[in-house]
């Protein structure tokens, strides 16, 4: 994967970032510069199966650290690759603070996103510690949140438009697409579906169009 700065010129810029925001301390770019390729790492297998128009199907991907979807993800991917290498949790903080303060983006470094996913100007959006399936799309203003400390289910191939959300005790199927403002709270969603409205009355459709296939590069449909 190409990028837009080396890893030690991102090192450098993310350290210039924490230190700038969260003036406490200076963040020096060694501190980061393992997380930082930990998560470039993660962010090229994630890049390299996205079939979209700033990462197309079929050429070597690009990270750009001036593209904001680009960067939310790297953020995300930064902060969760400190807590998994158990490295210093305040520098996993700031990384998580940072997304938030640039992106209006909440996804804790707790939050286990899956291998493939990807953000779609997703601000206002907040993700909370569901399991996710692998080829998981998100756009603006999204939740993903417990109720009574339960947390959802969702599988493989689901694409959240603007404004839904899916809270609770439920299991969302493969294939599912949820349209703009859809409310899934406690019920659960089969497979190739398109749900539209909210819960309780929510309304479930079939679909014919696979996620997978068509807004990842997985000719199959199937990881």
């Amino acid at each position: 994967m190409k990028t837009t700065l080396s890893k030690d010129a991102l090192a450098a810029y993310l350290a210039r970032q924490m230190s700038n925001f969260f003036p406490d301390r200076e963040v020096a770019a060694h501190e980061l510069k393992p997380f930082v390729e930990g998560g470039l790492e993660r962010l090229a297998s994630c890049f390299a199966r996205i079939s979209d128009k700033y990462l197309p199907a079929g050429r070597e991907q690009q990270f750009n650290h001036r593209h904001t979807d680009h960067y939310a993800m790297f953020l995300y991917l930064v902060a969760n690759t400190i807590r998994r290498m158990q490295g210093d949790m305040e520098l996993a903080d700031k990384a998580y603070a940072l997304n938030k303060a640039l992106h209006a983006i909440d996804v804790y470094h707790e939050v286990e996103l899956p291998d493939v996913f990807f953000f779609q100007h997703p601000l206002g959006t907040v993700l909370g510690r569901a399991h996710y399936g692998n080829y998981f799309m998100v756009y603006q203003r999204c939740s993903v949140g417990a109720k009574d400390q339960v947390y959802p289910t969702i599988g493989e191939g689901v694409v959240m438009f603007g404004g839904s959300a899916i809270l609770g005790d439920c299991t969302i199927g493969r294939n599912v697409w949820l349209s703009s403002g859809a409310t899934v709270l406690g019920q659960d969603v089969p497979d190739d579906s398109v749900v539209f409205g909210q819960s309780p009355n929510i309304a479930i459709k079939p679909t014919q169009r696979n996620i997978v296939r068509d807004l990842f590069n997985h000719p199959s449909g199937r990881s």
